[in-house]
């Protein structure tokens, strides 16, 4: 019999809504399956039992009276440890904020809120997101479900693991050099980078440079795409934010796929890839690539990314965290420290260099997909690696030159602005769950949506490629 923290959230949803299953039945049973697994994996560090409770008998009292139901109704909800969320321990995985309890809700909470989801718990996060993999000092460490001597990934891999495990059936995440999709990949769930704007950025210090975004995590796309209806908003307190948050469809259709033009890339050009994830990747690629009207083996040029990256990335950490970096520095881990301190290496004429590289970039980006609608490549460049490793440092013997250097899949077309989806994709070549990008220049988030929903479809149908899960 399956029980209700297996359902999907938009099983779950239609369940609620026609009063054959109760907000409260539901989140009682997720509290019974974090009792259960998160002792072993850590992926859920903060929860507010009584409160939650109390929020999904009003639900379920809204659902009895017949009242309207919002998208998100009765549906418990985790939320990243880097967003605030009111009266429940908040630290960033921070030393610094380790016993911060915030008067107020973070806008995005306020908005899953509005939308009738419940707020119950808090996923691990490396300190200030900073990190592949999802571990700080605060929480210690989030384990990979499918193997737990390896890592969950970071900095979403308390949401993904949470989600791959059934503690939660929602959870959202942000994504900056793939702290979204990294996670989503290495633990089998889904997960959507929305472009810029679509859901609301107000609290970063340089809300006019937006590499990082919230984003949705799920089980599945649908599911996903749910949680992104409930995030997105207009908000002038976000230069991009715009209409384009309100063009999302009411409910989300496969496209055909016999129209889409398909390209594919094992590494973007520019990105270290393990030899066994490309052949993976490649091998993946042939059971479903006859699904589109064509496919072609490229890629955007993406010129010096690497400099690029690093440098704007820098300059973003020394504005987010430099007075950390000079007044807290014995509390900071080591990720925060290396971050602070290569970006206050660089001067004016670097960073003026990268915004003009990171300009060609972009367009060199938005030419390729002027006959192109989906690039396809892998989520991550390796398998999962052990949880006692901060980062990959080397890749088929070529030494990483930086902790960031092996998510170069993720940070390469980040750079461009896109909107990016993450699919599970079967397990590669150790039986780990594998995942792939779906790739789209911003404003595309609706076409993309239907596209990876449509693919997800045909990957689920073969045994190869289907959605892993995890026995635990």
């Amino acid at each position: 019999m399956t029980q209700p923290y297996e359902l999907t959230a938009s099983e779950a949803r239609k369940l609620i809504g026609q009063k054959k299953i109760s907000s409260v039945e539901l989140l009682k049973s997720c509290l019974d399956r974090i009792e259960k697994v998160n002792p072993i994996i850590n992926a859920i560090v903060a929860i507010d039992q009584s409160v939650a409770i109390e929020n999904a008998k009003q639900a379920d009292k809204k659902t009895l009276n017949g009242e309207e139901l919002n998208l998100l109704h009765g549906l418990p909800v985790g939320i990243k440890d880097l967003c605030m969320v009111k009266n429940l321990r908040s630290t960033s995985g921070s030393l610094i904020n380790e016993n911060h309890i915030p008067n107020e809700d973070d806008e995005i909470v306020k908005k899953i809120r509005n939308e009738g989801g419940i707020i119950f718990c808090k996923t691990n996060t490396p300190e200030f997101g900073a990190g592949g993999n999802t571990t700080n000092k605060v929480y210690g460490t989030t384990v990979n479900p499918f193997d737990i001597k390896k890592s969950a990934a970071g900095s979403s891999g308390g949401s993904a693991a949470a989600l791959a495990c059934d503690m939660l059936p929602l959870a959202n995440g942000s994504d900056y050099g793939g702290s979204l999709r990294t996670p989503s990949g290495f633990c089998g769930v889904s997960g959507f980078r929305p472009s810029p704007g679509i859901v609301p950025t107000v609290d970063s210090s340089i809300c006019l440079n937006p590499f990082s975004v919230q984003g949705p995590m799920g089980k599945n796309v649908i599911d996903t795409f749910l949680l992104l209806q409930a995030q997105a908003d207009i908000n002038c307190n976000d230069p991009f934010s715009s209409f384009n948050s309100l063009s999302l469809p009411e409910s989300l259709n496969e496209s055909d796929l016999s129209s889409i033009k398909m390209a594919y890339s094992s590494d973007l050009g520019c990105a270290p890839v393990d030899k066994n994830i490309e052949k993976t990747f490649l091998d993946k690629i042939e059971t479903f690539k006859q699904n589109f009207k064509s496919s072609v083996r490229s890629h955007p040029d993406f010129l010096d990314i690497h400099n690029c990256f690093e440098i704007i990335r820098g300059f973003n950490y020394v504005s987010s965290h430099g007075e950390k970096y000079k007044n807290q520095k014995n509390l900071l881990g080591p990720n925060v420290v290396d971050n602070v301190k290569r970006g206050l290496e660089y001067n004016i004429e670097d960073l003026t260099w990268a915004h003009v590289e990171q300009t060609k970039i972009y367009k060199n980006f938005r030419s390729f997909f002027e006959d192109i609608d989906v690039l396809i490549c892998p989520s991550a460049s390796v398998s999962p690696f052990s949880h006692e490793k901060l980062f990959i440092d080397e890749i088929n013997g070529e030494k990483m030159s930086s902790y960031m250097r092996w998510l170069a899949l993720s940070y390469a077309p980040t750079m461009a602005l896109p909107c990016a989806w993450s699919i599970p994709c079967g397990l590669d070549h150790l039986n780990l769950p594998f995942g792939i990008q779906l790739i789209a220049p911003a404003g595309f988030d609706s076409k993309l949506s239907e596209i990876a929903c449509a693919l997800e479809n045909i990957l689920n149908a073969n045994e190869k490629t289907k959605r892993p899960k995890p026995i635990i």
